[in-house]
């Protein structure tokens, strides 16, 4: 039956399974509680291409393991992703997520942030009433802590307004934020589901992966179809984001233009001119900036690719294992 499974099916079991794990509103004994209930279920109800959980998923089959072992896992790291997702927005004060306001907006902070809190401890549930292996349950504790201390990087670089940064510091600070939870975690807790060690392979090629995979976000932040995209068109300029384009055009920039642009990332969002953030998205457009983020983007999935498939097209389902690597193509090469 696994083999049957496409990835529309895939999505949907997680959704549904992450969903049945949340609270119903209309089981709240009180209305503030099911206003509880509705927060919590705002983001995993608006959806989300679930390529994490899909790719652990698959992951898993390749290496043996049953689809009801990895429902919950999966479903866990989508929880995950969301609750994550209600800081993160908090944390950049950014307006939109998946087409909508972001949660923040619609009822302020401190829900949003209680909501996040819960659906981080409904994380931890999912995981201890599914019985996982502590090694489950570290590599859990590992892509928590990596994202945090990746947050922590780009938030103090934002708030101390620097800019003597280099291609490098926005490696490390992504590999750490992103890109191990976008990929090296659901590789590696696919094969742990199925009880085995995941081969060291795995973090490498995941990494460069899941940086592949910010990078283009970064790029689609500036180049995306809103209608597809889901977040807002530029955010990252309003909200002053340290990307391997920005930084790119400011080590290639003029003395004048990069002051300027400098200047303007140091404005507080409330206060940038709007016509000043479509200046420096229209010059990072036209400077090459995003023509060499995608460049890189690509270069680093090609590369994590390489180093992947000798290893997955060996795993116990060489089949299963090829859709592993058709998911991973789509983490890079998409239009949202």
């Amino acid at each position: 039956m696994t083999a049957a499974l496409s990835p529309a099916q895939v999505r949907a079991a997680i959704q549904q399974y992450l969903l049945d794990a949340l609270p119903r509103p209309e089981a709240a004994r009180r209305p503030e509680l099911a206003e509880y209930a509705r927060l919590l279920r705002d983001y995993p109800e608006r959806g989300g291409k679930m390529l994490r959980g899909m790719l652990l998923v698959y992951t898993g089959l390749a290496y043996g393991a049953e689809f009801k072992q990895l429902l919950p896992i999966a479903a866990a790291l989508e929880l995950f992703q969301n609750w994550a997702l209600i800081h993160d927005d908090i944390e950049d004060a950014s307006d939109e997520r998946r087409g909508k306001p972001a949660l923040h907006k619609l009822v302020g902070m401190p829900l949003a942030l209680n909501a996040g809190d819960a659906l981080h401890a409904r994380q931890w549930a999912l995981l201890i009433e599914a019985g996982v292996s502590r090694a489950a349950l570290l590599e859990f504790v590992r892509l928590v802590e990596l994202t945090a201390q990746g947050q922590h990087l780009e938030m103090t670089w934002m708030e101390g307004q620097r800019f003597d940064l280099e291609e490098a510091d926005y490696l490390e600070m992504v590999g750490q934020k992103a890109a191990y939870y976008t990929a090296v975690a659901p590789l590696r807790l696919g094969v742990l589901a199925a009880g085995l060690e995941p081969p060291a392979v795995l973090e490498e090629a995941g990494m460069k992966l899941g940086i592949g995979f910010q990078i283009m976000d970064d790029v689609l932040n500036l180049v995306g179809d809103p209608a597809k995209y889901g977040k807002e068109i530029a955010g990252d300029l309003w909200e002053g984001k340290r990307t391997l384009i920005l930084l790119h055009f400011l080590q290639n920039a003029s003395v004048d233009e990069r002051t300027r642009a400098e200047r303007l990332l140091c404005t507080p969002r409330e206060q940038k001119p709007a016509a000043e953030v479509d200046w420096l998205h229209q010059r990072l457009l036209q400077s090459g900036a995003v023509a060499h983020a995608q460049q890189v983007a690509e270069g680093m999935l090609n590369e994590g690719l390489l180093l992947l498939e000798p290893v997955l097209l060996q795993a116990p389902r060489r089949d299963l294992g090829a859709v592993v690597l058709e998911v991973l193509q789509s983490l890079v090469r998409r239009e949202a």
